[in-house]
């Protein structure tokens, strides 16, 4: 397996973002950072998340791969080592120079760098480290960047990394240690969490100023996140959501990223997938994070061992709210706000406003609306001053059948969307002119 030398900036681009565009652990920025003088770019919570691409991925990162080539045979990955696929790599300065120039010309808000595993682990973590050293030290960057630790580095190098980075991930690919013996033989869970507990316990060191303030920011202070695969093995709803949880209790991530599989080599350890990559199931799970991180939920509480995978008709919210009637209707001018969170149309914007204005006034259906409930979920579960907004049967098959009309449009957007077509930084829109070669090529490097 050769790297192609020869290759110009602009094709190592088109081979190394197309590589990237599997990796879905890139998101908002997470952090303020205000501009410094003499240098270029800020960052900004949720500030880079404005533009996304067909199938819903944030594309102003600059997000590729500092290079395709790979040690290991990741049975689901399209870079693995027995794949016959064109090899190449950045070299630092080639990332530094893309990433200045798309950041001039406002493409970008920042970069996303990942990689294969060049050499070894510590060979190609070393070049992670000079490119971050050199935007940030030379280039004076101070945009936004999120960088992928190398399972298997060695601790110094991570530490390095990390004071240069906003973000830092380490992916942990599939939910069970079994997934990985039988789809990534190279990889181990050991060696995936070992770096997170090294990325976890320098932040709270950092938070806890026991390590003395450095640089212009502190370690990864955007936190760090990781991306498991849906589909690819048997795992079911329940044990993915459960996995999820542990990391968020016992890792402090800021998230969990789950990215549908998809099939890109013939292998027949493999799933078919008749019907696509499970877009729906993927969907389905991130509602449920949702509903942990922000929402009070517990794993146990969204499905069980009896019930181990999401409903394909309801999301999890009106699902969970369905089995327990009990607990409703909900009258919205006493309930807490925890109570009111657990109301299938009310989100957690909705549920302060709902808690802040009854403070001066005695809420109605009409004022419900104005704050931004769903009536068209809540009405079923809520009553204002003893009175639903309808007469309304508090039976479980009743409600169903009035929320399953709703979310099945839903759920028609979500498995008919092109949803494995990443936008490209050349990408044409579908306009009936496409770019000119020598526009890519301007654009690529600069030389406009």
């Amino acid at each position: 397996m050769l790297i192609q030398e020869d290759l110009s900036i602009q094709q190592k681009l088109e081979i190394l973002s197309d590589a990237a565009k599997y990796d879905v652990s890139c998101t908002s920025s997470g952090v303020d950072r205000k501009g410094t003088p003499g240098a270029l770019g800020n960052a900004v919570k949720a500030g880079l998340c404005h533009s996304f691409s067909a199938d819903g991925r944030c594309v102003s990162l600059l997000k590729i791969l500092f290079t395709n080539q790979c040690i290991y045979d990741c049975k689901y990955c399209i870079n693995r080592v027995s794949n016959d696929v064109v090899r190449t790599s950045f070299t630092p300065e080639e990332v530094c120079t893309l990433t200045m120039e798309f950041y001039r010309r406002n493409y970008i808000e920042g970069l996303f760098l990942s990689s294969g595993i060049l050499y070894n682990a510590n060979y190609t973590m070393e070049l992670i480290y000079q490119t971050l050293k050199l935007l940030r030290q030379v280039h004076h960057f101070y945009g936004y960047i999120h960088v992928k630790a190398i399972p298997g580095a060695d601790a110094v190098l991570v530490e390095k990394v990390g004071l240069l980075a906003d973000r830092m991930s380490v992916n942990l690919e599939l939910p069970t240690a079994e997934g990985l013996k039988r789809l990534a033989p190279g990889k181990s869970r050991s060696k995936i969490l070992t770096p997170m507990r090294q990325i976890q316990t320098r932040i709270a060191a950092d938070k806890n100023e026991l390590i003395p303030y450095q640089r212009g920011s502190r370690f990864v202070p955007a936190g760090q996140s990781t991306q498991m695969i849906v589909g690819a093995t048997p795992e079911n709803d329940f044990q993915m959501i459960h996995v999820a949880e542990a990391l968020y209790k016992n890792y402090d991530l800021k998230r969990v990223f789950y990215s549908a599989f998809i099939r890109v080599n013939d292998d027949s350890s493999l799933p078919a997938l008749p019907g696509g990559p499970p877009l729906l199931r993927e969907h389905r799970l991130y509602q449920a994070d949702w509903l942990m991180r922000f929402y009070g939920f517990q794993a146990g509480e969204l499905l069980s061992e009896e019930k181990p995978n999401f409903n394909v008709l309801l999301d999890p919210k009106c699902d969970w709210a369905l089995r327990h009637l009990e607990q409703f209707p909900v009258e919205v001018n006493r309930a807490d706000y925890y109570t009111l969170l657990r109301v299938p149309g009310m989100g957690v914007k909705s549920a302060k406003r709902i808690v802040a204005a009854r403070k001066s006034a005695v809420l109605d259906f009409p004022d419900l609306k104005k704050i931004g409930v769903v009536l068209k979920r809540a009405m079923y579960f809520i009553t204002c001053n003893g009175r639903m907004m309808q007469p309304v049967k508090i039976d479980q098959d009743y409600i169903t059948s009035h929320l399953v009309g709703e979310e099945k449009r839903h759920v028609w957007d979500i498995e008919n969307r092109d949803s494995y077509r990443q936008l490209s930084l050349f990408d044409d829109m579908k306009l009936t002119v496409a770019p000119t070669v020598q526009d890519v090529r301007a654009a690529a490097i600069g030389d406009l």
